[in-house]
């Protein structure tokens, strides 16, 4: 599937609106909720199994997705604003908990759920300049660079990313 070209406009959660999704440990959707389908303008059929990083706006950075995927798949429950891209180019900033889904029997991760908020706006107003300096290290040293920034970051802080996006 072609990804979209973004585009500046932006869509907007109510307070009291909740998307939610599942996904398998590969990060391929099993379960996307009617209102998450609906914002991400694709439909059921082209989320079912699709990797749930069809939404992802590139201005996201890959950081952040290595703290939320190392954080999950190491059973942790982690938190993250995330801009997201929708079918259509625009784009959604949620607030995201994701947590693992453990099997009953042997407490293996089966895969992962994803409950997303309206973020707070005077938040997004600390988060956005740190993404653009993580995504500005990227393009020109590599996600590693990224992530060692922002390690170094959260140490000097004596915090960690969840705490840190709890904090702001």
């Amino acid at each position: 599937m072609r990804r979209p070209k973004p585009i500046d406009r932006e869509k907007f959660l109510k307070d009291d609106e909740i998307l939610v999704s599942k996904t398998d440990t590969r990060g391929k959707i099993t379960y996307g909720n009617e209102r998450f389908i609906d914002i991400s303008g694709y439909s059921e059929e082209e989320l079912l199994g699709a990797p749930h990083s069809i939404i992802r706006h590139p201005d996201m950075p890959k950081a952040v997705f290595k703290i939320l995927w190392d954080g999950i798949q190491a059973g942790e429950e982690v938190n993250a604003y995330v801009k997201n891209l929708a079918k259509d180019g625009s784009f959604y900033w949620v607030l995201a908990t994701v947590t693992p889904s453990f099997d009953s029997v042997n407490g293996k991760i089966v895969g992962y759920f994803s409950v997303r908020r309206s973020p707070d706006r005077s938040k997004l107003q600390k988060v956005e300049p740190l993404y653009r300096e993580l995504l500005e290290i990227e393009r020109r040293s590599g996600m590693d660079a990224s992530k060692k920034r922002i390690d170094e970051m959260l140490k000097s802080e004596g915090t960690t990313y969840d705490e840190f996006i709890h904090s702001i």
